[in-house]
């Protein structure tokens, strides 16, 4: 059986910003595995300067990143879509094992199979050292609550 994750292009306005959310909602779960099938078994990922390919490689890489990024907080926006494609502009907090704390900036291009999963991901992204007190992001770990602010509404 074929496994597909709706939303499926052609997408629609509605259906790409669905589709942005079901992905900030995999990711601010932490849980590497969970994240890993929303992407395709042979997907391709360029990643800051990591080239990832395939689930296994995704969940190594995503593993990674939740042990360095502690208390990972994201927003994602709908940037462009068009038939299989979408563009997306994030940011999320994080500090290191010091306690430092950073706010990343950046772009994704998706690109989705006919099941709806994401068959290439290209991400620049870039860190901002903020201090404790410019944190936005102070919902509790997991799923972003639909009342809190996305990135537009907090001037990001």
């Amino acid at each position: 059986m074929t496994e597909q994750r709706p939303p499926l292009p052609p997408f629609t306005l509605e259906s790409a910003v669905q589709k942005v959310r079901a992905a900030e909602d995999g990711w601010n779960s932490r849980d590497p595995q969970k994240v890993s099938l929303a992407y395709s078994p042979d997907s391709v990922w360029r990643n800051r300067s990591d080239f990832v390919n395939g689930r296994e490689e995704i969940v190594e890489f995503l593993t990674r990143k939740w042990r360095r990024e502690q208390e990972y907080r994201l927003i994602k926006e709908i940037w462009a879509y068009s038939d299989n494609r979408i563009a997306v502009r994030f940011a999320y907090e994080w500090h290191d094992d010091s306690g430092n704390w950073f706010r990343s900036y950046g772009n994704e291009n998706w690109e989705f199979d006919e099941n709806g999963l994401m068959r290439k991901r290209f991400a620049s992204i870039n860190d901002l050292p903020i201090a404790d007190s410019e944190r936005l992001f102070h919902w509790p770990q997991g799923r972003r609550p639909d009342d809190h602010p996305g990135l537009s509404d907090l001037g990001l």
